[in-house]
C-alpha cells in the first residue's frame, strides 16, 4: 500500500478515537471523530472497525497510537522505555498488517516509580519536531491521566501520571459529592477559589469531604461545587507537579477546554503556561514518524 499518496493518523484512546486523513503534500484534508473507544470493540472486532474509519476517510494506510496498542487494544505494542525520542517509536512500531502500524507507548521506571503512558508521548515528542516548544522543557498534558513529562535534549527523560481527571469522574459518580458535581466545571471565581485551597492545603482527602460540608452549612453554593471541586483536583495536581518542573515557563498541551483551567492554575502558582493544542502537535508527531518509518 503506496504512503506518497498519502495516510490515516489515527488517536485510539479508551473512550473515543480520532482520525485524520492526511494527503500526500502533509495537509489533513478531512477528519473523523466518535465515541468507539477500545474498551468499546470486542477483541475480535478491530478489524471491523478499522473498516469504519476507512469507510470515512478512503482506503489508505494507518499509522494508529493511543490505547489501541495495549492489551485491550488491536494489538499490544511494547512500551520503548525512558529516555527516548521519536527515533525510537518509529522503531517500535507493530504492523498488524500490511499498511496498519501501531505507534508504541512510553515507559519509565526510576526513584521508586513505575508510569506509562500511550498517545500523549506522540504529541509532546511532536510538538518538539515541530520547533513549537524547547528540546528542554517541562509539559502538562491534562487529561483522563495528566502527565507530567519532563524533556531533555528533544527527547522524554520522564514522566509522571496523575489521576486528576478519573478521580473527578469518579467523585462525580460513585461518591457522597454525586449530587453535587451535576453541573459543568468552569472557569471563574469557584474554580479558582478551589485552585488556591488545592495549591495550599496538603489534605486533599479533607478538602474534598469539606465541599460537601460546605454547602449543607450555607458556606458555599450548591451550583459552585463542580468548578470548586475541579478547581481543587487541579491545584493539588499542580503544586506537585511543579515541585519537579525545570526552570521556564510550563508547556500546557491538550484540548483548549482542558488547557485553559491547567494553564489558569499554573499561572496562579507564580509560574508562566504556554498553551497548546494537542491534535495540532499530535498530526506533526505522527507526520515526523511517517517520515522515519
Amino acid at each position: 500500500m503506496a504512503w506518497d499518496d498519502g495516510y490515516i493518523a489515527v488517536d485510539w484512546g479508551t473512550t473515543n478515537r480520532r482520525a485524520y486523513l492526511i494527503d500526500a503534500g502533509g495537509e489533513c484534508v478531512r477528519e473523523f471523530e466518535d465515541g468507539k473507544g477500545v474498551l468499546s470493540v470486542p477483541k475480535d472486532g478491530f478489524h471491523s472497525a478499522v473498516g469504519e474509519i476507512k469507510a470515512h476517510l478512503g482506503d489508505r494506510p494507518l499509522l494508529l497510537a493511543g490505547m489501541v496498542g495495549s492489551n485491550r487494544g488491536w494489538a499490544e505494542a511494547p512500551y520503548v522505555p525512558c529516555p527516548g525520542g521519536l527515533r525510537e517509536l518509529a522503531d517500535g512500531i507493530v504492523w498488524v498488517e500490511e499498511g496498519a502500524g501501531i505507534v508504541p507507548g512510553m515507559s519509565y521506571v526510576g526513584n521508586g516509580r513505575a508510569d506509562v503512558m500511550r498517545g500523549e508521548e506522540v504529541q509532546v515528542l511532536g510538538a518538539v519536531a515541530a520547533g513549537l516548544i524547547p528540546p528542554d522543557c517541562t509539559v502538562c498534558h491534562p487529561g483522563t491521566h495528566n502527565k507530567w513529562v519532563s524533556l531533555r535534549d528533544g527527547g522524554i527523560q520522564h514522566f509522571r501520571s496523575v489521576m486528576t481527571g478519573e478521580l473527578f469522574n469518579l467523585l462525580k459518580q460513585h461518591s457522597i459529592l454525586s449530587d453535587l458535581l451535576s453541573q459543568d466545571a468552569l472557569e471563574g471565581e469557584a474554580f479558582d477559589a478551589g485552585v488556591r485551597t488545592g495549591l495550599t492545603s496538603d489534605d486533599l482527602q479533607s478538602e474534598l469531604f469539606a465541599v460537601r460540608a460546605r454547602v449543607l452549612l450555607g458556606e458555599a453554593q450548591r451550583a459552585d461545587a463542580a468548578s470548586y471541586t475541579s478547581g481543587l483536583l487541579i491545584g493539588s495536581d499542580v503544586r506537585i507537579g511543579l515541585k519537579e518542573a525545570g526552570e521556564g515557563p510550563v508547556i500546557v498541551m491538550a484540548r483548549p477546554e482542558l488547557t485553559r483551567l491547567y494553564a489558569a492554575a499554573i499561572r496562579a502558582a507564580g509560574r508562566g503556561a504556554t498553551e497548546l493544542d494537542g491534535e495540532r502537535v499530535f498530526l506533526a508527531g505522527m507526520a515526523r514518524i511517517k517520515e522515519l518509518v
